[in-house]
């Protein structure tokens, strides 16, 4: 039978490519917590411990994608003999179920370790040393490599939740060591429900042998009602209104109330139920606790539970409940014998009788739960004290739910963080990537181009010049040699002499003009990148949004099966401000690109009649702020895309077309970058508007 200790030398370490997995595996935690979540709930939906197990062993084994998940039990009337009594195996694999078991090296080599809640892991059977008979049993159930985890029934060891690994050996994850441990802890917990509810039947038997049948059903009912209630919330104010008020009318008490210990052994009523006309004690401890300060003086030698700090519970460390006492009476608090400070103390709370119980989480003293009875003396019964006992543990038990809850929560949120932190570190990577290389490429792109271009852009001046003087040495010869020879008229007139020389002026012209465009778009690449400026530095932002457009200028002209682009600017009177030049360029390029995507898909899918628009307004608005709007006529967005828009990683584009890193990148850089606002404002079917505002004090310190 596998038994399990602390990860160690059964587990070798992990290779770069086992590392990479578990990138992979922390990728899919939030699918993972969800399943865990869902095992969680399905346990907590059932007290049936055969349906729990069930449940438990199919859904691990299909979260771990592992061949055999067993539940081994030990009977300890045959020693550490166990038979498997639930799995889930894959049908290529041996079932384990009725194979009773007997370990003969177990009490020796495991026993001792599993009893303390250690894990053993063996990532091969054959490499792990453990003793030949161990070995030998494993290969009985085709084992090559597993995890065994203990199941523990509050302090005794009850059996062993397995994970085996039958077709090869297997480098087991910490993550997936840790989600067994709290899938066993769960277990174990739900183990004692199973047990606690055992006895819950046994001793209500025992009341009805020797009470009233009437007030054992009833005095069942409220145990039931509070168990029930505690399996179906763990909310703790849920469950302390459930079973203070349950209590209070079943014991036709006047008060049931909730006390819980601070760490110095003061404490406070957390909650109360208690009848109508008498003080609550709760709003009395915030409005008046003056008040029970001096009241809690006169307590020093007496039990009283009190809403500020008590000196003899401090001074005790909790009194006689710490010492294992499970519950105080008191029927009549004139006739027991305390001292008048106490009785006024116990006046104050308007009792007359009471019973106080301890709420322990775990084993430790958490709180205590107080039953007073107001308006007269009261002689409390054995089967009343029984019920209170049973109901303080199964808050107990609430509480130690609740803390599972919470951690469970708490992994919850962690792994989210983790995944958000993840996807945004992945994102910004991605961009900076790719930024890095489109900048280097359009820098080497407009500089490879530069050179020739202003070698050709330099001699179309020599050649227009020389053009010009060749046709005046030619109109010379015309003008003093009127009659040229028979072969010289006949290459005139076959070369068209006179459409050449009108022909080539307009030739060098276009030439000019070409050139100058080139010049243009490669001063507009290299205002685009900017990789040879400073990253931070005044700029003007007309000049990013043209050079933008010009890198643009081909998909604004009219493409086969759709129209030109019409872009209208309306610039205000912007003054220089310092931010990140480059970054602020690739907003403009990923807001226009989308606009121009919506444009297209709106021409082509013919949800578009009217000419596609693009307009462009700046101005300075406050005073202090510098707003850019940029507005397309395009499809628009719904509001339940429009809300995620800035998502990284979301796009509606079809695969292949975009990353879903444009807006995404774009808000970091206003938002985070530079402390600015963007915002998207649309409607289905009537275009779509970015507005970026860009507080002008914030460039300083950018």
């Amino acid at each position: 039978m596998e038994n399990s200790f602390t990860l160690d030398s059964t587990q070798s370490n992990s290779t770069p490519q086992e590392d990479q997995t578990d990138i992979v595996f922390s990728m899919h935690q939030g699918e993972k917590h969800k399943a865990l979540s869902r095992v969680i709930a399905r346990i907590r939906e059932s007290l049936d411990i055969d349906t729990i197990f069930k449940v438990t062993v199919t859904e691990v084994r299909q979260l771990i994608n592992t061949d055999r998940v067993g539940v081994f039990r030990f009977y300890p009337e045959l020693g550490w003999e166990g038979e498997f009594i639930y799995e889930d195996v894959g049908t290529e694999w041996t079932s384990a179920l009725t194979a009773k078991l007997r370990d003969h090296c177990f009490a020796a080599e495991f026993a001792g370790l599993y009893q303390q809640g250690r894990v053993k892991v063996m990532a091969d059977i054959y490499q792990a040393g453990s003793s030949d008979c161990h070995v030998q049993m494993l290969e009985k159930f085709q084992v090559r490599a597993n995890i065994a985890t203990p199941l523990m029934k509050g302090k005794d060891l009850w059996g062993l939740l397995c994970i085996h690994q039958c077709s090869g050996p297997r480098q087991w994850k910490t993550s997936e060591i840790d989600f067994v441990q709290l899938i066993a802890e769960h277990l174990g917990v739900a183990l004692q429900q199973a047990d606690y509810l055992e006895q819950v039947k046994l001793q209500s038997a025992q009341i009805a042998q020797a009470q009233a049948r009437e007030k054992a059903a009833e005095s069942q009912r409220i145990i039931a009602i509070t168990i029930e209630k505690i399996r179906q919330s763990l909310d703790l104010e849920s469950i302390f209104r459930a079973s203070t008020e349950e209590i209070r009318h079943l014991l036709n008490a006047d008060r049931v109330a909730i006390y819980r210990f601070h760490p110095d052994w003061s404490g406070e009523f957390v909650f109360e139920s208690v009848a109508e006309g008498w003080v609550t004690l709760m709003q009395e401890q915030l409005q008046q606790p003056e008040m029970f300060e001096n009241i809690s003086e006169c307590s020093v030698k007496h039990l009283a539970v009190t809403p500020v700090v008590d000196t003899y519970l401090q001074d005790t460390v909790g009194g006689g409940f710490t010492r294992g006492e499970v519950y105080r009476i008191c029927n009549d608090i004139y006739s027991i014998g305390f001292s008048d400070c106490y009785i006024q103390v116990l006046e104050s709370y308007q009792a007359k009788a009471y019973v106080i119980l301890a709420i322990y989480h775990g084993q430790k003293l958490w709180g205590l739960l107080a039953v007073y009875q107001n308006a007269s003396t009261r002689d409390w019964q054995e089967d009343e004290v029984y019920l209170l006992t049973q109901v303080s543990t199964q808050l107990g038990v609430a509480l130690q739910q609740a803390e599972l809850l919470e951690q469970t929560q708490r992994q919850k949120e962690e792994i989210a963080q983790t995944l958000k932190e993840l996807q945004l570190t992945q994102s910004q990577l991605i961009q900076s990537e790719k930024m890095a290389g489109l900048g280097q490429l359009v820098a080497g792109i407009a500089h490879e181009i530069n050179n020739p271009i202003n070698f050709i852009y330099g001699n179309i001046a020599y050649l227009t010049e020389h053009s010009e003087n060749l046709f005046k040495l030619l109109h010379l010869f015309q003008k003093y040699y009127p009659r040229p020879r028979k072969e010289i008229q006949e290459l005139i007139v076959s070369l068209d002499l006179d459409f050449i020389a009108n022909d080539l002026p307009k030739i060098l012209h276009s030439m000019m003009m070409g050139t100058e465009r080139i010049s243009q778009l490669v001063l507009s690449l290299r205002t685009f990148s900017r990789l040879d400026e400073a990253e931070i530095k005044p700029i003007d932002l007309h000049e990013g949004i043209d050079s933008t457009l010009l890198i643009l200028q081909n998909r604004l002209q009219p493409q086969t099966g759709s129209v030109a682009i019409d872009v209208v600017k309306e610039y205000g009177d912007l003054p220089r401000f310092i931010c990140y030049a480059a970054q602020m360029n690739q907003v403009f390029m990923n807001i226009l690109n989308n606009a121009i995507d919506a444009l297209e898909y709106s021409v082509t899918t013919g949800k578009k009649t009217e000419k596609p628009m693009i307009w462009i307004r700046t101005e300075v608005i406050e005073g202090n702020s510098i707003q850019v709007r940029i507005a397309d006529n395009g499809c628009g967005i719904s509001d339940g895309v429009r809300s995620r828009i800035f998502e990284p990683f979301f796009t509606t584009k079809q695969p292949g077309k975009g990353t879903g890193l444009g807006l995404s990148i774009s808000y970091q850089i206003i938002v985070e970058k530079h402390g600015g606002k963007i915002e998207c404002i649309s409607e289905l079917g009537k275009g779509c508007e970015f507005c970026i505002q860009i507080p002008m004090q914030q460039s300083s310190a950018v």
